[in-house]
Parts: structure tokens; C-alpha cells; sequence
């Protein structure tokens, strides 16, 4: 049986690949789709909720990063950067469904944007009444989710899905770490406030403030 990998041989190995990817080698460009792919679906898809939207952007964000990669200066900022891209793919994808929602808004009642989320734990198992359980209150939270200002939805799905660093953050969104703390902290309180109308509690979900 062979010795799981430490986590320095990782990022080693990672480190690695970014290097030979920026160099041209297609095959480890194509090594860190795979390994990066599901993490950056995940996120496109909690960010839009849609699969079929959260595929075609994540799929445009991985060709974005063979084309860019070679003017990657650090690797050590790999994480960041690839976000960004990702990040902004959903901005443009928001502003065209906003322009979308003004035109035919006269049409038609549109209650607006709905954002809806997956707060279940990737690898956790739930038995079937802590399922239901959690579908209900996962149903509730997302309508919570949908009505926090969209800039502190996105540090909300970076910091607590995503697992990203306020620094990787701050890269990524190409703002300062004390405005992605702002906004962690003032997208918190605006959930807090809207599960109180609920009879719910962010502490139900792992949250604080």
C-alpha cells in the first residue's frame, strides 16, 4: 500500500504542474483541470444554482486558464488567480441576467434574482432524518441566501464553502483584506437578520458573528 502524500509533497506537486503548465505543457495544464474542476464547478454552481450555467462557466474559466497561465507571475498565487477568473465569469453572467430581468420585467410579476445554495459538507453522510432534516432547513436558508447583497453573497461562498483564506480572497476579488472582512461581517449580520424573520439562527448552520 503506498504512504498517502504529506502535504508539503502536494503543494510541491502542485507548484510543479503550474510551472510546467506556464511553460506550454498541455498535460499538466489538462492535470490541473482535473484536480481544480469540481472545486471551481462547485463554486459557479453556488453562485448561480443552475447546472447547466455553473458547467458552461466553469468550463470558460478553465479555458481562460490555458490561455493565461503563461503570464502567471508566482505560482504560489495560482488559487487566487483561478478564482478570479471564475469570479469574473459569474459577474458578467450577473449583469447579463440583470439586463435580462429589466427588459422584461414589464412583461410579467418578476420577484428578481434568486440565489439558492448547497451547505451540505462535501464527503459528510447524513442519515435519512438528519436528510430530511436538512433539506428543509437548506430550502429556507436558501431563500435567506438570496436576498443578501450579491458582493457579500460571494465572500460568504469563498470564505465558508470555498475554504479560501481572507488573503486569497482579497486576491481574488482584487480588493483590500479589510474590505473582504467588511464584507464577511456585514454579509453575516445581513443573513442574521433575515433568519430572525424566519424564526431561524445562523448558529443552526455553523455561522457566527
Amino acid at each position: 500500500m503506498y504512504a498517502e502524500k504529506s502535504t508539503s509533497e502536494m503543494i510541491d506537486l502542485q507548484e510543479h504542474l503550474i510551472n510546467a503548465a506556464r511553460k506550454g505543457d498541455r498535460s499538466a495544464a489538462s492535470e490541473l483541470v482535473s484536480k481544480w474542476f469540481k472545486r471551481i464547478y462547485n463554486f459557479t454552481l453556488n453562485y448561480f444554482n443552475d447546472h447547466d450555467v455553473a458547467m458552461e462557466l466553469a468550463q470558460q474559466t478553465f479555458i481562460a486558464m490555458y490561455r493565461k497561465i503563461d503570464k502567471l507571475q508566482d505560482s504560489g498565487s495560482f488559487k487566487p488567480w483561478l478564482y478570479r477568473i471564475a469570479s469574473n465569469y459569474c459577474h458578467e453572467e450577473f449583469r447579463k441576467r440583470n439586463r435580462r430581468q429589466f427588459l422584461t420585467i414589464w412583461k410579467k410579476k418578476n420577484d428578481g434574482e434568486h440565489y439558492s445554495y448547497d451547505i451540505q459538507a462535501e464527503g459528510r453522510q447524513f442519515n435519512p432524518s438528519e436528510s430530511f432534516h436538512h433539506e428543509e432547513l437548506s430550502e429556507k436558508l436558501r431563500d435567506c441566501l438570496g436576498k443578501i447583497n450579491a458582493e457579500q453573497r460571494e465572500v460568504l461562498i469563498m470564505k465558508e464553502y470555498e475554504g479560501l483564506k481572507f488573503k486569497e480572497i482579497a486576491l481574488a476579488l482584487g480588493v483590500s483584506e479589510n474590505t473582504v472582512k467588511s464584507r464577511m461581517y456585514y454579509g453575516l449580520s445581513a443573513m442574521r437578520k433575515v433568519m430572525e424573520k424566519e424564526k431561524l439562527t445562523l448558529d443552526s448552520f455553523g455561522y457566527g458573528v
